[in-house]
């Protein structure tokens, strides 16, 4: 399980545990599971994706931002369409 947190320039969009997150990093999309490596990111315009605990995937279109992962925390800094 992954704590996850996006965070936009007007608001926090989402912050909950969620099983999944697929992001549109520089070199190419990439997938965030369950004890993922330390990672800290750009991210390009394109689909984010998240899978909230017992729910259906969720899309955001974003044009840009980061992501950092530590430790199953991963937070996400986007700039929304």
């Amino acid at each position: 399980m992954l704590h996850l947190r996006i965070v936009s320039p007007a608001k926090i969009e989402f912050e909950g545990d969620v099983n999944m997150v697929k992001v549109p990093g520089a070199a190419g999309e990439f997938e965030i599971l369950d004890k993922h490596a330390a990672i800290l990111s750009v991210l390009q315009k394109g689909i984010v994706e998240y899978e909230p605990l017992n729910q259906e995937r969720v899309q955001m279109e974003v044009i840009g931002g980061f992501v950092e992962v530590e430790h199953n925390e991963v937070s996400l800094c986007v700039e929304k369409v």
